[in-house]
């Protein structure tokens, strides 16, 4: 028999012939750099997990790769003396890893299994669009098999492999969460994105499993951040169990929520609702994540409460502006793409006491004027603390944009000896801001280690 037990989000703990697997583990709040909290909200006592022996990282997205709480069982107990850290072949995770005194690690690659004591592993591809390796996971006891998809993507010819190696799936944590991050940022289309909800119950058909429940996403936006819960969770658990049943309704199902088990042998599986011993779900605050793209949109804020170091942040982009912005502009090759297509720009930058803007036209030489120009059709706002952290290298794209301290849109096109051409608004246009700090490998590497000197070592 196989036991899964979800501690949050993508965070379970699995226990299969003897061994205790514990994957991609997020136990404080917030987390994400300040922006989530778990939702469903837990209690989680730490002291009470049982030895791992296994810890399993699917991949470096920081929902699922907590700095913190990976420096915290490195030094707690949690993980057994002799317990085996299996990772992506990622360099930068790789590094963590390695900082935080994970050495050696065992290397994940796709449908390359691995045996501890009676259990096999195997890591299952993923055809993610990003530079970084990711995987789901196999659990075969023996007897029956258990499939984490955590986030990957996946096609037929996996599923038919999956078949090839264990037969029948018993036992299935599904994708059923299209999440519509950043769509909010870019503005993109806040709606449920129909092609690929329906890939969901695809995969499920083709794998017929014995039994489903969803999976890795348990997570909201907190604080000041909070008004982008409205425009990122587009579906429930209920409602794709609903859904899967008349898709699939010869597939068994049920919601899996913070402290449930399930229990998963030759005779079938069940799920046993809040009987864990050592994690419960403190307050159903589902409701919080409701869908409403029509919801209120808060303005940008800046960051930074105290008001000397506003003052500080204020004159330093002032300043960025006047004197580099341009210059920096026109060495970068989307400068060309701004002269050709005539863009008219607008560069907002928020304070806490309202904003200021900023306009270059580059349909004549440019100048960066203070003030309007008539005409947008590229526009960046930004709060200020993280334009002056981009100028100094301390913050990334991924946080600026989860957090909605930037928001962009374009209505790009050119007019010419009665020629009309259009840059479809479908599709992403270069961002001034983001060609001049581009989101490269150093910014990347730096989102993690800035963790890493937090929280090393830190009770």
């Amino acid at each position: 028999m196989i036991q899964t037990t979800l501690i949050s989000h993508a965070c379970l703990l699995i226990r299969a012939g003897g061994m205790t697997i514990l994957t991609d583990p997020v136990f404080f709040d917030p987390h994400w750099e300040g922006i989530n909290v778990l939702c469903p909200s837990v209690d989680l006592q730490k002291d009470k997990i049982p030895p791992v022996d296994i810890l399993y990282l699917s991949h470096r997205h920081q929902d699922h790769f907590d700095v913190r709480t990976l420096s915290y069982l490195r030094r707690s107990g949690v993980l057994a003396a002799d317990a085996v850290t299996v990772a992506p072949n990622d360099a930068v995770l790789l590094e963590v890893l390695d900082a935080l005194d994970y050495s050696p690690v065992k290397l994940s690659e796709d449908f390359e299994p691995f045996r501890f004591k009676d259990v096999t592993l195997t890591p299952t591809p993923s055809f993610n669009r990003e530079d970084y390796p990711e995987h789901g996971l196999l659990v075969h006891d023996g007897e029956v098999t258990v499939w984490n998809q955590v986030d990957t993507i996946v096609n037929p010819q996996v599923i038919e492999y999956i078949h090839q190696l264990h037969g029948r799936v018993e036992f299935t944590h599904s994708r059923f969460l299209p999440l519509l991050e950043g769509n909010f940022t870019f503005h993109q289309a806040l709606k449920l994105p129909f092609e690929e909800y329906v890939s969901f119950f695809k995969v499920l058909e083709a794998l017929a499993p014995g039994f489903v429940v969803p999976g890795s996403a348990g997570f909201r936006y907190v604080d000041r951040f909070g008004f982008l819960n409205q425009y990122s969770f587009p579906t429930t658990q209920q409602q794709f169990l609903r859904d899967l049943a008349d898709f699939c309704p010869q597939i068994k199902s049920s919601t899996f929520f913070p402290g449930d088990v399930a229990e998963i042998s030759k005779a079938g599986a069940r799920v046993l609702p809040q009987s864990s011993d050592f994690v419960r779900m403190r307050e159903d605050d589902s409701d919080l994540i409701e869908f409403k793209p029509v919801a209120p949109v808060n303005a940008i804020q800046c960051l930074t409460a105290d008001q000397a170091e506003q003052d500080e942040e204020w004159r330093q982009v002032t300043r960025f502006i006047r004197e580099e912005l341009l210059d920096r502009l026109r060495r970068v090759e989307a400068g060309k793409v701004f002269a050709h297509w005539r863009v008219s720009y607008q560069l907002e930058v928020f304070g806490c006491d309202g904003s200021e803007i900023w306009s270059i036209d580059f349909s004549r030489p440019p100048e960066v004027v203070k003030g309007r120009t008539g005409k947008i059709n590229l526009y960046e706002g930004i709060g200020c603390s993280e334009f002056y952290r981009l100028i100094r290298g301390e913050t990334n794209w991924d946080f600026v944009g989860a957090a909605a301290q930037y928001r962009t849109f374009h209505n790009v096109y050119r007019v010419e000896n009665g020629a009309f051409e259009c840059y479809p608004q479908e599709n992403k246009f270069p961002q001034p801001l983001m060609e001049i700090f581009p989101s490269d490998k150093t910014m990347d590497r730096e989102k993690y280690m800035k963790d890493v000197r937090r929280w090393k070592d830190k009770a």
